[in-house]
């Protein structure tokens, strides 16, 4: 009977029975179990495996370390260490030279020494002393407009794809009307009526980035809460914000961390561009779009002044967006890992 049992359940229509010493077997290792393959530690090593990710994850951290150390000097000790080896970045000194070019390079204001190794501006102010602090500004108007962003858009967005309906609805009609108006015109409207200050910026910038998490953390909300555990918690009486919060959320947080990290660039770039405009940073404070804007009539006699925070923006953007990619690489169910470990291995 036992026998006769077991011949009716594996001839069932529809099912493939497989043996449990065959799917487990130790004979056949790429078919067991790959519940290693997650968590951090696996996402850092896939990182790790991706040249191009690698790089960018070492140049973010060097800037981050450069936007820490600027940090710490400006606001725990008052511009102590830039006092001692460059002019001071917020005020102008007595005796401005005249913007100087690099080290080994003349032009119509003289000859680049050791002292100013980048040059200095129009007013004297060292360039790479300019460059070290101005990433402090980027770096936190980069990351805190994202997190204000993302936890905006997570509670929005979880809400939204949980409870569906009527509440959906009316959240997401919301998010839209907000995502359809262009980002800048919206923020210099709203700088123009409240105030033009970086503070200001930032939570504008904030306001504005929480559509993009809310629509993409409801996508995955959709899918999630149809899932078996979700529904597990319903049956053993957890209620609706205990459930968002430990299951839902938690997973469908992998693509919201890869979109974060690629919105920190574009957020670096968007209060680039209003320092520039005007709209950011105000002077004395040291920002790498206001020093393209101080530059715009030194294009000519002195390009090198413009060149410089160019670049800083450029080679940072580029970095947040390389890790990006590489992080949903590492986070994308659907890219086969292991297969691009074994041809780095060849």
């Amino acid at each position: 009977m036992a026998s006769e049992s077991k011949d009716t359940i594996d001839s069932r229509p529809g099912e493939l029975f497989v043996p449990a010493e065959e799917e487990y077997s130790v004979d056949n290792p790429d078919e067991m179990d790959n519940s290693e393959d997650v968590g951090i530690k696996y996402t850092i090593l896939q990182i790790k495996e991706d040249t191009t990710a690698r790089i960018g994850l070492y140049i973010v951290s060097i800037i981050m370390i450069v936007a820490i150390y600027a940090t710490i000097d400006a606001q725990l000790l008052d511009y102590a260490i830039a006092e001692r080896f460059w002019y001071h970045p917020e005020f102008d000194p007595d005796s401005p030279e005249a913007n100087l070019p690099p080290i080994g390079i003349t032009n119509a204001y003289g000859e680049g020494t050791v002292a100013h190794p980048l040059g200095t501006d129009h007013r004297g102010r060292d360039i790479l002393a300019r460059l070290v602090y101005g990433s402090r500004v980027s770096i936190q108007a980069g990351v805190f407009a994202t997190f204000i962003g993302m936890a905006g858009g997570i509670i929005i967005g979880s809400v939204a794809g949980y409870y569906g309906g009527r509440i959906d609805d009316l959240l997401m009609r919301g998010i839209e009307t907000l995502y359809a108006i262009p980002f800048l015109v919206l923020i210099i409207a709203f700088m123009s009526a409240v105030g033009r200050d970086l503070v200001i910026a930032m939570v504008a910038v904030s306001i504005l980035t929480t559509p993009v998490f809310a629509r993409l953390i409801r996508s995955e909300v959709l899918s999630v809460r149809e899932m078996a555990y979700v529904e597990a918690a319903r049956a053993s009486g957890l209620r609706d914000y205990q459930i968002i919060l430990r299951h839902v959320i938690p997973n469908s947080f992998a693509s919201v961390v890869v979109q974060a990290t690629l919105q920190i660039g574009s957020i670096i770039l968007l209060i680039a561009g209003l320092s520039f405009l005007g709209f950011g940073a105000q002077e004395p404070t040291p920002d790498w779009g206001a020093m393209l804007a101080d530059s715009r009539g030194f294009l000519l006699p002195n390009p090198w002044f413009s060149v410089w925070p160019g670049l800083a923006i450029l080679i940072t953007v580029v970095a947040f967006n390389i890790v990006g990619d590489g992080l949903r690489d590492a986070l994308d169910p659907y890219i086969d890992n292991s297969q691009k470990e074994d041809e780095g291995r060849i």
